[in-house]
């Protein structure tokens, strides 16, 4: 597999968590503090806001779909909020069903919610080089999946586990690749998105075994040394070899998790002449050696 979005999804390895059926009435809010935690929302019905740290309120519609890959705290609300210091009414309806505000209120808005981890020993790296934020809108797929998802996980029918995670990553690449362009923030889909990179970063995910230099990745993207790096640090978000080394210390650390193959293999196959000199780049970049790495995780 050579296809860098895939590539990294899969890596990343997304388990579900929790996924909700959301009504709300009347003036509501809620709060997630969760450090990192994977977000999305498919808006059934109705309008609501979106506010994330830092960032300008996001009006969310019917048919509307929002994944943020990586987030500290944000709130849904009404367009009319509850006063400041307003206790959030919530309410467990029913297994996975929850409703927001006034119960006695008329239904306003549903939402099917879900939050989700990734597996991946190097989700760090891995969300980094994804946007900060989808919003998708009039994406039937993404609604359906969301649906798929939220039914899987009352179901609790047999292969619950690998039907999720397969859901999963179909939702997050399905979402990934409603995106791009230069409005998304700096990292693998913006530098997809570019004609000039997108053969270079394809190069570097189809043979990471491959020696390239910038000069060699330069060439293929048929731009000069300077002009390359220039715009892969701006579009993708780190310089090209940096960015080397991650995805290939990223393929390393999945294979010694996996216990699938030794260590002058595994050397091989990211592109180091020797076992010791992937010891030596490994031992750099991690903090510690492959053998200890694949001993303590």
């Amino acid at each position: 597999m050579s296809d860098p979005l895939a590539q990294i999804v899969s890596l990343l390895k997304p388990v579900p968590s929790i996924a909700k059926l959301v009504t709300a009435g009347g003036t509501w809010w809620v709060e997630r503090r969760e450090l990192g935690s994977p977000f999305y929302c498919a808006i059934v019905e109705g309008r609501c806001l979106l506010t994330i740290a830092g960032r300008t309120p996001i009006i969310l519609e019917s048919g509307d779909f929002v994944l943020v890959p990586q987030i500290h705290e944000f709130t849904m609300s009404s367009f009319e909020p509850p006063p400041p210091g307003t206790s959030s009414q919530r309410l467990e309806t029913g297994p996975g069903v929850f409703r927001l505000g006034d119960p006695d209120a008329p239904s306003e808005v549903t939402a099917m919610v879900g939050h989700c981890s990734f597996r991946a020993n190097d989700k760090q790296l891995l969300s980094s080089l994804l946007p900060d934020i989808v919003h998708a809108r009039g994406e039937r797929r993404l609604m359906d999946l969301v649906g798929m998802i939220h039914a899987e996980m009352v179901g609790g029918l047999a292969a619950r586990d690998m039907i999720l995670s397969r859901l999963l990553e179909v939702l997050f690449i399905d979402a990934l690749r409603s995106t791009g362009g230069a409005e998304t923030s700096p990292g693998l889909l913006r530098g997809l998105s570019d004609m000039r990179l997108a053969p270079a970063l394809r190069r570097i995910h189809q043979d990471p075994s491959g020696g390239v230099s910038v000069e060699e990745l330069a060439e293929t993207s048929a731009m000069s040394r300077s002009a390359f790096f220039d715009r892969f640090r701006r579009q993708v978000g780190v310089p090209p070899m940096e960015y080397v080394t991650g995805w290939r210390m990223a393929i390393a650390k999945d294979l010694l998790i996996r216990r699938e193959a030794p260590l002058v293999e595994i050397a091989t196959r990211i592109g180091y002449a020797s076992a010791s000199a992937f010891n030596v780049a490994f031992t750099r970049h991690v903090g510690v050696t492959p053998g200890v790495f694949a001993r303590t995780d």
